[in-house]
């Protein structure tokens, strides 16, 4: 399983302007994450694995935004069974990292990415960072380069 130091070591092998925060607490919500760092709820954005005909997808957006499995779906021109967001052990055997600790980048093989233009709207955002206790502070511009993610309205 990978942690917030395979993380850290892959933004440095990689020169991405991004660090890892370690926290004294988990931060098990989105709330909680935002109320540790003292930022909005907005700014907590999450890393979620959608299976689409099988595929694995990560799917970013804001940690209070619902993502609408439908859109996603759309996006592919498959029928809303064909997409649903992964199980934990599929997240795991997929990203390496934990459900819930996923970040958006650094898995064990790159995953195509959608972002929802939700994201962008901030100037700085908090991701799963390896671990319950870690988050990933880097900008929206950056987050949208390393992932390489296509823009795509996800949220319900």
């Amino acid at each position: 399983m990978l942690t917030s130091a395979d993380l850290a070591a892959f933004i440095t092998r990689h020169g991405i302007a991004a660090e890892i925060v370690k926290l004294p607490t988990h931060t098990p919500t989105v709330e909680a994450a935002a109320w540790a760092l003292g930022v909005s709820t907005s700014q907590i954005v999450k890393s979620l694995v959608f299976l689409v005909d099988g595929r694995p997808i990560l799917v970013i957006a804001n940690g209070t935004a619902r993502v609408d499995v439908k859109k996603i779906a759309a996006h592919f021109g498959v029928g809303r069974k064909r997409a649903r967001l992964a199980a934990a052990d599929t997240v795991l055997a997929v990203t390496v990292y934990l459900a819930g600790a996923v970040p958006p980048f650094g898995h064990k093989q790159p995953l195509p990415a959608l972002l929802d233009p939700g994201v962008l709207a901030q100037s700085e955002v908090y991701a799963g960072g390896g671990d319950i206790d870690a988050l990933l502070h880097i900008t929206p511009d950056e987050l949208r380069r390393v992932t390489g993610a296509q823009l795509v309205s996800v949220a319900g």
